[in-house]
């Protein structure tokens, strides 16, 4: 071998060794990740989190992907002749476009992702919050059509997949006692599935480094702070527009139980290994308790 082979395989070992103790920490662990963002636009991006989240369950952490899929709905609503429509920030959805936001998130992008997860050497199972009874839902607010809440979670189906070594993809749609099915925002549903199952860590992908105190400086990165402290942010405007939804789904997750949620850029290379797997971390982790 040449001397840039051995400087590079020497370097690849001490990456393994530094990333051993973490290794050890997550070992069994249950790690819930909200996918979506550039991050699940860019082919590039998309196959890199498919790799990260095949070497975290082949190294023994549980990873349950949860994913939404607007660009994807628009996309198909568009060439079917429908026109998307938003309210509070909020898509309406009527009896038609349901059919099409089932089609797109339960079908075309859950089973994609399954691919590319069984691609890269993972064993992948694609499910609906419909499979199992897994979110009950209900009416939002009848204004925004079938725009769902949770009602429950019912998590048995995930840690049977678990268990068995599956890597759950799970598309946030549910449905009520009456039969009928709900679009559910995506970074909600997550926060109760991962309450459900008392995670160990919730990792929101978004399109921003995390909390930052001057939102034009991605330097001023808030690395960690409780959630009593993110109260006091919101207050302040620190936490504003359209982070606020994102921690409040992150407060929901842990009054629901969940030890710790992360707010990260998933538009950056292997994100999630650099949370996971190293000193630095990636984005803003919010907790229960003191600092």
């Amino acid at each position: 071998m040449d001397g840039e082979n051995n400087i590079s395989n020497a370097g690849r070992a001490e990456v393994l060794v530094q990333a051993l103790p973490y290794i050890k920490r997550y070992a069994g662990c249950t790690i819930v990740v909200k996918y979506g963002g550039n991050a699940m636009i860019n082919d590039g991006l998309k196959h890199q989190v498919m790799q990260d989240v095949v070497l975290l369950n082949a190294i023994g952490i549980k990873v349950v992907l949860v994913h939404g899929g607007g660009p994807e709905i628009s996309q198909m609503l568009t060439r079917v002749g429908k026109k998307s429509e938003f309210l509070d920030g909020l898509r309406v959805t009527d009896g038609e476009s349901m059919e099409i936001v089932e089609m797109v998130l339960a079908g075309k992008v859950n089973k994609s992702l399954v691919g590319l997860l069984e691609h890269y050497g993972g064993r992948a199972v694609g499910i609906s919050g419909m499979d199992a009874g897994l979110i009950e839902a209900d009416f939002k607010d009848r204004k925004y059509g079938y725009v769902g809440k949770v009602v429950s979670v019912n998590p048995v189906i995930i840690r049977d997949l678990l268990e068995k070594g599956y890597i759950p993809v799970v598309s946030t749609i549910g449905f009520n006692k009456n039969g009928e099915i709900f679009n559910i925002n995506a970074d909600t549903a997550t926060a109760y599935i991962a309450g459900s199952l008392g995670a160990d860590r919730m990792i929101m992908m978004t399109d921003v480094p995390g909390i930052l105190k001057d939102k034009d400086d991605r330097g001023t990165l808030i690395q960690e702070l409780t959630v009593e402290q993110a109260g006091e942010l919101k207050e302040k405007g620190i936490i504003s527009q359209g982070m606020i939804p994102k921690v409040e789904c992150c407060v929901t997750a842990i009054g629901a139980g969940v030890q710790n949620v992360v707010i990260m850029d998933g538009t950056i290379p292997h994100s999630i290994l650099m949370e996971l797997l190293t000193d630095e971390g990636a984005g803003t982790l919010i907790r229960k308790g003191t600092v």
